[in-house]
């Protein structure tokens, strides 16, 4: 987690940034660490999906959903829009507490 050094609310994190919703400061990401997702996406047009950066990821809240590699029942989830298009909604991403697998929420 990380706080906003000006107005101590919590940044969010946006692509190498955290971003204080509030006041708007920003701050560099530490580590630089991503990995794009190996998996073929539905539209030509999308864009790759890229894992989260490990210092962030207990950022994300946790829910019950179970994983489809090893059964675990809790995973952090994300909204992400992956179409190059704006007015396409996002997708909701889950990545396993456990074993660290990411599927995406389908239909």
């Amino acid at each position: 987690m990380e706080f906003c050094p000006k107005c101590k609310t919590l940044m969010l994190p946006k692509k190498k940034f955290f971003v204080c919703p509030k006041c708007g400061t920003k701050v560099k990401i530490k580590s630089t660490e991503s990995e794009v997702i190996k998996e073929k996406l539905a539209s030509p047009h999308a864009k790759p999906i890229k894992k989260v950066a490990k210092d962030i990821e207990g950022t994300f809240p946790i829910v019950d959903a179970e994983c489809p590699k090893c059964g675990n029942k809790t995973a952090y989830w994300w909204m992400q829009q992956v179409l190059e298009g704006e007015d396409e909604p996002e997708t909701q991403f889950f990545r396993c507490t456990r074993c660290k697998h990411t599927w995406r929420k389908l239909g």
